[in-house]
């Protein structure tokens, strides 16, 4: 078995891509018909890899209950390219009975593109379950999967607050730590996604501590922007002073 962290599994450029970068949107005058339910719930088990492939990839698009047991059972697929677009097409046929199996996945698969699409279907899922899975590849995996947790995470704990307050603490840190600055900027956007749901307590000091430390320092662009419209986005007195100074300063 390959080492799960393996970062040859992405390459270096490519890693960090939407997962649904290669997937057509769905046009409402579409010229080209949408692919055939029927044909493609036959080809989800077809002996051929590339067939089962083209048929979860359908499913990227088409939404089919019938769908979601065959997908599962694509997520243990020999092939890892069946396996990346089964965990895509669960990702758009959302039920709780795949949150476990995609759970496990993310947990044990080596390949690092199945474990994006993964973390991407979670974020998808508006189930609790997912929230600890998701704050340990943020705090773990490699910088694709990192980079998904940390979007997925604004989500997920959004949905209860005490989910919030358990998610706030890792964003920070990788909006701090993380070496990737397209994880911090994630880091940053999920902080100001969150934050809006939190009274003005410790928890709401500390981010934006963090988001105003990011603007300040961080020596990405991209990071300082992220961190500038969470800023705005929120409102927060202390951290719109920040931006008026820096801005007068010529310095963002």
């Amino acid at each position: 078995m390959q080492d799960r962290d393996d970062l040859s599994i992405l390459d270096a450029e490519d890693e960090l891509e939407s997962p649904l970068d290669s997937i057509e949107p769905v046009e409402e005058e579409s010229e080209t018909p949408p692919p055939d339910p029927e044909l493609m719930l036959e080809l989800l088990v077809h002996p051929e890899a590339p067939q089962r492939m083209l048929a979860a990839r359908a499913f990227c698009e088409l939404t089919d209950a019938r769908a979601i047991p065959k997908l599962i059972d694509l997520l243990a697929d020999v092939c890892p390219l069946v396996r990346v677009s089964a965990a895509y097409a669960l990702g758009r046929n959302t039920s709780a009975e795949v949150v476990e199996p995609l759970i496990e996945i993310l947990n044990n698969d080596w390949n690092g593109y199945v474990r994006k699409g993964v973390v991407w279907a979670l974020g998808n899922s508006s189930d609790r379950r997912c929230l600890k899975p998701l704050i340990h590849a943020l705090k773990t995996d490699i910088s694709a999967v990192r980079l998904w947790a940390a979007s997925s995470l604004a989500q997920i704990a959004k949905l209860e607050y005490e989910d919030v307050l358990a998610a706030i603490p890792p964003l920070i840190e990788g909006l701090r730590r993380d070496e990737i600055a397209a994880v911090r900027s994630n880091c940053a956007w999920s902080l100001g996604q969150l934050c809006r749901e939190l009274p003005s307590n410790v928890v709401y000091a500390t981010a934006i501590d963090a988001l105003i430390e990011a603007l300040v320092e961080d020596e990405d662009v991209g990071v300082k922007e992220d961190a500038k419209s969470a800023i705005l986005r929120l409102g927060d007195p202390r951290g719109l002073q920040t931006i008026e100074e820096l801005e007068l300063e010529g310095l963002i």
